[in-house]
């Protein structure tokens, strides 16, 4: 089995505990709780070719303040997501911020950039096709939904995959 270390990083109430309490448990509650340092899930996957893989998922607390976490929280990871709640344009900037940050730090780690609420699609703040111009050179980016599941098991393979083929652990 390998193993691999995923964070999800972003600012408050983008979704990443909700995305990884849908991902790891099915579940989702409208209720806010605000994550004070990190919680870690895990979640056995299966990829093509019978690959089995130990995701260790590390839900960060929401920060801006993004050079606080490096050397606590991010030592050692395989891959990772920025997460924005696509509704809110303020974090839509702070995710872009986020993700010119870890590429300097971490160029050649996997990352995907998650525009989550993606249910809210009505007060959608990202003009459709403009999408993959919010990413860094080599980062996907997503529409997913917490609350639907849209996307989610997806967004978890494809980081996986990736994280598998670069092996930069």
């Amino acid at each position: 089995m390998i193993k691999k270390k995923i964070c999800l990083l972003g600012t408050f109430g983008v979704g990443k505990t909700s995305l990884i309490r849908k991902y790891v448990q099915n579940i989702f509650s409208d209720e806010y709780i605000t994550t004070i340092g990190v919680k870690i899930e895990k979640k056995n996957l299966i990829l093509d070719g019978n690959k089995e893989i130990l995701l260790v998922i590390w839900d960060l607390e929401g920060s801006d303040d993004f050079h606080r976490i490096i050397d606590t929280y991010l030592k050692g990871m395989s891959g990772y997501f920025v997460v924005a709640d696509g509704t809110n344009p303020e974090t839509i900037a702070t995710a872009q911020s986020i993700s010119a940050q870890m590429k300097q730090f971490f160029p050649d780690t996997p990352s995907v950039l998650l525009l989550n609420k993606y249910d809210l699609a009505h007060v959608w703040a990202v003009p459709e096709g403009t999408e993959t111009g919010l990413t860094q050179p080599g980062q996907m980016v997503l529409n997913t939904s917490a609350k639907t599941g849209m996307g989610v098991e997806e967004a978890f393979e494809a980081i996986a995959i990736r994280m598998v083929e670069t092996q930069n652990d």
